[in-house]
């Protein structure tokens, strides 16, 4: 398409960055506070896009100002749009790890931050010291929500279902072991799957049900196991384990790690179980983001070099 310069020329590129920020914070207030101009500007810049793109955008609502579905279906191209502007003005800065200052908002489940955390921040420390990281817990249900919305930087989980502007890696497969305190059960490994059903077990669940893919493995073969403590919290599974006769399985890196620190014996699961893939998750617009894909690539490296146990 030939590109029509005056045309092009009448549109201030700044309303597209304050309907950015509109739409990720769905208020005039916070928008205008996330680009640094006053309120009474945003107010202006909102009433300019109306006109701009002949739809009200954003409407009052109980909750906030909710979008309209044209402004929906603007939010990914306008994303688009300003990311490849930014990457094109940066384009000929050199990248160095030593001298970035920038924060990095991940969603990740506490066993991640236990396995990779500590050495992430360990090397950022020494390679990085610029680079600062939020992390929060992951929420499944609103993920792909916060992605969008440039809340999260990057996530971390065991399974993703993203959308065509989202990007995925795999960081590392896991198996599943057993893991339990041998002098209050009296087990050695490897146990048996009647020593694993007669004794109580402890379930991480992050959904919040006591449920999980151990439950399912035993139903395929008509068992059922005995659940003593369902908790959201992986760190404080071996810690419950270490205290109790009971059972938990668990990823094996993670496993290990526990059984090491804490003492505890470790043993292949009884039950058949399938391994699980950890990925990254973010926005197709970071992808050619130079301390993004940093970033990404240290916590693959990281990943890959960490112990692999059977």
């Amino acid at each position: 398409m030939t590109i029509d310069h005056i045309d092009l020329s009448r549109i201030d590129l700044n309303l597209l960055v304050a309907f950015d920020a509109l739409l990720a914070e769905r208020s005039v207030t916070r928008a205008a506070s996330r680009i640094g101009i006053g309120q009474s500007a945003m107010s202006s810049a909102l009433a300019r896009l109306r006109v701009l793109f002949g739809d009200e955008l954003l409407t009052r609502a109980p909750e906030g100002m909710r979008p309209t579905p044209r402004a929906l279906a603007l939010a990914e191209p306008v994303r688009t749009v300003l990311r490849q502007v930014q990457t094109l003005v940066r384009r000929e800065e050199v990248f160095d790890p030593r001298t970035v200052v920038r924060t990095f908002t991940i969603s990740l489940p506490d066993s991640t931050e236990v396995l990779l955390g500590t050495r992430l921040l360990a090397h950022l420390r020494r390679e990085a010291p610029g680079i600062s990281l939020l992390l929060r817990s992951v929420d499944r249900a609103h993920l792909l929500e916060e992605i969008d919305a440039d809340r999260i930087d990057l996530a971390i989980d065991l399974s993703f279902r993203g959308q065509m502007h989202h990007k995925q890696r795999l960081l590392y497969r896991d198996s599943y072991v057993c893991l339990f305190n041998a002098a209050l059960v009296g087990l050695t490994p490897p146990i048996s799957l009647d020593d694993y059903l007669r004794f109580p077990h402890v379930l991480t669940s992050l959904r919040g049900t006591a449920h999980g893919v151990v439950d399912d493995a035993l139903a395929r073969l008509g068992l059922a196991r005995t659940l003593a403590v369902t908790s959201p919290r992986f760190v404080a599974v071996p810690f419950l384990v270490r205290s109790a006769p009971v059972l938990t399985t668990m990823h094996a890196r993670l496993a290990h790690l526990f059984a090491e620190t804490l003492g505890l014996t470790v043993s292949p699961a009884p039950v058949p179980l399938d391994d699980v893939a950890v990925g990254m998750l973010w926005h197709a617009s970071y992808d050619d983001d130079p301390a993004h894909r940093w970033l990404r690539d240290l916590l693959r490296r990281l990943a890959e070099e960490a112990p692999v146990v059977a």
